[in-house]
């Protein structure tokens, strides 16, 4: 297997020449592209309120992430909710809780975080107070989160609730994907971006393909595709290295 392009189902970075990814285009004088394989879409309140989930009758929020705060509040806007003063809000870093800013009043309400910005740390804010009911807003393809595990082995009370999904990008108008000699996966909604939009797309042999973080991998292997770079794990931690141990024995052509 030759690998000289490679697509990327992510934007690009801010400043790619500062990423690791224009240290190895340098490297193995290869071709990167990137393009996003998806948006997201938050639900209408007429979905929400077809889930039956009542934001009002739990004591808590959690939010992982900047984006689950922006539909989450988006949403209660739409759906004309007055929050009462006293929910507590449960983020997994330091940045989520100040981006929370945004939509409320900091000091008057009660936001917990995890000071050393470890996501698994919010765990132990949840063995702190196991008696509130909360609710994890995420995304439609994000329903078997660790969070929900966590809550049923300690039995503490939760709802899940839909609040945005993914939605395939138009693929087809902007790549040509025969001119790729592997594709880089980051989630499960990418996966399903390109068998939507390419359902006749094999890998073959000629193909490599993959993947940062767990459920991007299991994606691929569950899609029927073989895993040829395995990111996210204790030897290759990163996509950079990952990348970088494959490409030296892959590369077309090294410098």
């Amino acid at each position: 297997m030759k690998v000289k392009n490679i697509l990327v189902s992510q934007n690009a970075p801010a400043e790619f020449d500062k990423s690791p990814y224009a240290e190895l285009t340098k490297k193995y004088s290869i071709n990167i592209d990137f393009f996003k394989f998806f948006r997201i879409e938050g639900v209408s309140s007429r979905e929400f309120r077809e889930t039956h989930v009542s934001i009002p009758a739990h004591d808590a929020v959690v939010f992982s992430s900047k984006t689950t705060v922006d539909y989450f509040f988006s949403l209660v806007k739409e759906l004309r909710i007055e929050l009462s003063e006293d929910m507590k809000y449960f983020c997994t870093t330091d940045q989520v809780a100040f981006y929370l800013q945004k939509y409320i009043q900091f000091r008057k309400r009660k936001i917990f975080f995890n000071k050393n910005n470890n996501p698994k740390g919010v765990f132990d804010l949840f063995l702190k107070n196991p008696d509130q009911n909360y609710l994890l807003p995420c995304g439609a393809d994000s329903m078997g989160t660790q969070y929900v595990e966590f809550f049923k082995e300690h039995d503490i009370k939760y709802t899940q609730a839909v609040i945005f999904k993914t939605v395939p990008a138009d693929l087809k108008a902007s790549i040509d994907i025969t001119k790729y000699d592997m594709i880089i996966f980051f989630s499960p909604s990418g996966i399903l971006s390109l068998k939507a939009n390419y359902p006749d797309f094999e890998q073959g042999e000629d193909i490599a393909i993959g993947a940062l973080g767990a459920p991007a991998c299991q994606a691929v292997k569950d899609a029927g595709f073989t895993l040829n770079v395995e990111a996210g794990t204790a030897q290759n931690p990163s996509l950079s290295t990952a990348l970088d141990a494959f490409l030296k024995v892959n590369a077309t052509r090294k410098r």
